[in-house]
């Protein structure tokens, strides 16, 4: 094939030209020097990522492992009250999540990442001096407002540095800083929860005053670690940038305009991927949310202490992480979401089953490493479908914002269905949830292939295009993953 004569390389050794897939210009970046950057940017940007992440997620669900403790008591509170405390986190959390998506670019990414990490630090510390149950809520609806824009500001972070192949392994460590979150959080629990009557302050508070000094360190991390744009990090080179910027317009398609447009949004409320995404998502979340909070309270249903209790979840969150990891790269290598979701949601089914079914307190511990495989893969995979398949920036964000403003519902559920011990109904509804989301995901497959096969057949001439809208992923040369 003759060689285009606007080519232009970068990182160019005798390599042969081979354009992205995305590219509307045709820009060279030697795959060899492209396998470096993204390790350097890896290095770079991942644990930043992950410690906010990890942080965010543990001050969010720490009020899972002080309710083993005596918080309770000393807050005056029922069951029935501190499950309402729980779910009312996602009264405020849901709300703010597309409106923090779509204006990250605007107020810039480190401005908005830093201002709210600091913020919700300082209401966990604050959390620590409650007196009441009307504390506790009032401290969980400030924590849903700081919170809401973390994950869907991050995700569309990812989108910004790498290509939609190179994604799903990138949000893995997201979600594998949730399922570290919990390990980690166990175990700072079960050190912390010794400091009980320490300067006569409960353990419980302690778990939430050192926890949220921790997060206020990750404050300062954050604001010194991301750059608001990745393709001019100062860690990188001048070749570096160069091949930044040529990746940059490869995908040009996908990345899109920085201009703010109104259509755009308009454009993804409007699109059945990010409806079906989003319950998909829900179905998923009642899991993830259920699961992470309340694993310390159903291990202590199968009869442990306090403290075992803490520190049995420690060995499944981490379970979860690396199954999470082994399944992102496999889909990212396959270009293949939706199948990959299905997989891990059977090792789930078996999971809430045996936990429905069996006596013997041994098999519902094995049980819960079962469950941690749907619990961690779902919505993480889930997430990375919709990432590929939304363009250009904007409609992403919106996008994005909506799919988990939906789906982070299930957060008010989960708070309802795991009330009392031996939380059968928190059980069966994980379990009903996970068998109706693989009829939704199935269902997205089949729309999915149906659209692919239509331009397929427009590029072939063989169908006219009626649509309105063929811009961005509505463009014949865009092609979903399945």
């Amino acid at each position: 094939m003759e060689e285009p004569k606007s080519e232009k390389v970068v990182g160019l050794d005798n390599g042969i030209d081979q354009p992205s897939n995305e590219a509307e210009h045709e820009f060279y970046v030697d795959p060899v020097k492209e396998v470096k950057l993204l390790a350097k940017l890896d290095l770079a940007f991942t644990p930043v990522i992950m410690l906010v992440y990890l942080s965010c997620f543990l001050d969010r669900s720490n009020i899972g492992n002080v309710k083993v403790a005596r918080i309770l008591t000393d807050i005056n509170a029922t069951n029935s009250q501190f499950s309402t405390a729980v779910s009312i986190f996602y009264a405020t959390y849901v709300t703010f999540e597309a409106p923090a998506a779509i204006a990250m670019k605007k107020v810039t990414p480190r401005v908005i990442l830093t201002t709210l990490c600091l913020v919700w630090s300082l209401t966990t510390i604050f959390t620590g001096f409650i007196q009441s149950i009307g504390g506790l809520y009032a401290t969980r609806l400030i924590l849903g407002v700081c919170e809401a824009g973390l994950f869907p500001c991050l995700n569309l972070y990812l989108t910004m540095v790498y290509r939609r192949e190179e994604q799903a392994k990138r949000v893995s460590y997201l979600f594998s800083c949730t399922a570290l979150s919990g390990a980690f959080g166990g175990l700072l629990a079960y050190a912390i929860l010794q400091m009980d009557g320490v300067s006569g302050v409960a353990g419980w508070r302690w778990v939430y005053i050192i926890e949220g000094i921790f997060s206020t360190v990750i404050a300062v991390v954050v604001f010194f670690g991301l750059p608001n744009d990745p393709s001019n990090a100062w860690f990188l080179s001048d070749e570096e940038k160069e091949m930044m910027r040529f990746r940059n317009a490869q995908r040009k398609q996908y990345l899109g305009s920085e201009e703010f447009s109104w259509e755009e949004i308009c454009i993804a409320a409007k699109d059945p991927k990010v409806y079906m995404s989003g319950a998909i998502q829900f179905m998923q979340d009642i899991l993830l949310y259920g699961f992470s909070t309340f694993l310390p309270s159903i291990l202590k249903a199968m009869k442990y202490d306090t403290l075992q209790s803490n520190y049995l979840t420690i060995p499944v969150y981490i379970w979860g992480a690396l199954v999470f990891l082994c399944v992102a790269f496999f889909s990212d290598r396959w270009s293949m979401r939706g199948p990959m979701v299905i997989f891990a949601n059977i090792f789930g089914i078996i999971g809430y089953i045996l936990l429905l079914t069996v006596k013997q307190n041994g098999v519902k511990y094995f049980a819960t490493f079962l469950c941690a495989v749907a619990v961690y893969v779902g919505p993480g995979i889930n997430l990375t479908w919709l990432n590929v398949n939304v363009a250009p920036h904007y409609r992403r964000a919106a996008a994005i914002g909506f799919q988990q403003s939906m789906g982070n519902t299930a957060g008010i559920v989960s708070g309802q269905i795991y009330r009392n011990s031996p939380y059968t109904l928190g059980n069966a509804f994980s379990l009903g949830a996970l068998c109706l989301s693989q009829f939704l995901i199935l269902g997205k497959i089949f729309y999915i292939k149906r659209e692919n096969a239509f331009k397929e057949a427009v590029r072939a001439g063989k169908k006219s295009d009626k649509r309105k809208v063929t811009t961005g992923d509505r463009d014949v040369e865009f092609m979903y993953h399945i």
